[in-house]
């Protein structure tokens, strides 16, 4: 079946948002007016006005009364922080870290796929899984699901010389992040790729992150329990 064709309307959202989510458009960037956009696209000023409305909607851009329209700046960036990068965790241990792309696939989303990412709209996904190492041993396996839609440029990239993490972490703004922290057995289907028994007690961390209601990544993190601890520093409520 042949895909229906591109309304203006939507070619303009998904070429600013595009750009915007990929960080051309830098967060205070000013973004072109509504004439000059009408005149780039061969458009009415009204086309212009409701994309810009609905990137405004979705928190991507601020429109100030006769000052123009810009990306918007994240409430905080502190929170990357908490999002820790597995090369730099290794490297703390004292040990050589490398990683290795076991699989690595763009494809349409599944329904699985969007109850990962948290999202209802079908898409394009980019499919990874990865090992990383500390030295001999795997230190951690990462199966990790990208929405092409938000970050256009991962279906391209290749992970060569940077893991996909690391690379979100660069390449992605995001404004909001949810981790979920529990235990299980290695279980049968990852036996081999984490190098352990079945019955070995693991430790694993899912989290999502969104491009204000974008969902960008979802990510499965499993180590091995022997190798890996959470810590957190914290003080008393006040009341």
């Amino acid at each position: 079946m042949t895909a229906a064709p591109q309304s203006l309307h939507q070619k303009i959202l998904g070429d600013l948002q595009g750009k915007i989510l990929s960080g051309k458009l830098a967060p205070g960037a000013r973004i072109a007016t509504e004439h000059e956009l009408a005149e780039a696209y061969d458009c009415s000023r009204m086309t212009v006005s409701n994309v810009l409305a609905k990137l405004a909607r979705a928190g991507l851009v601020e429109r100030r009364r006769k000052a123009g329209t810009f990306v918007t700046r994240p409430q905080s960036q502190a929170a990357v922080l908490e999002i820790q990068d597995i090369k730099a965790e290794v490297q703390a241990l004292g040990q050589p870290y490398r990683f290795e792309m076991v699989a690595r696939a763009t494809r349409r989303s599944t329904a699985a796929d969007r109850e990962r990412l948290g999202t209802r709209s079908a898409g394009r996904v980019v499919d990874l899984v990865v090992r990383h190492f500390a030295g001999d041993r795997v230190f951690c396996l990462e199966e990790r699901l990208i929405n092409a839609e938000a970050v256009p440029e991962a279906a391209q990239e290749r992970f060569h010389d940077i893991a996909p993490g690391r690379w979100l972490l660069d390449s992605v703004p995001w404004t909001a992040a949810e981790h979920r922290i529990g235990a299980s057995s290695a279980g049968k289907e990852r036996v081999a790729l984490l190098s352990v028994s079945a019955t070995t007690a693991c430790l694993i961390v899912e989290r999502r992150t969104w491009r204000a209601a974008l969902p960008v990544t979802h990510v499965r993190l499993t180590y091995p329990g022997d190798s890996h601890q959470l810590v957190a520093r914290f003080t008393p409520t006040q009341t």
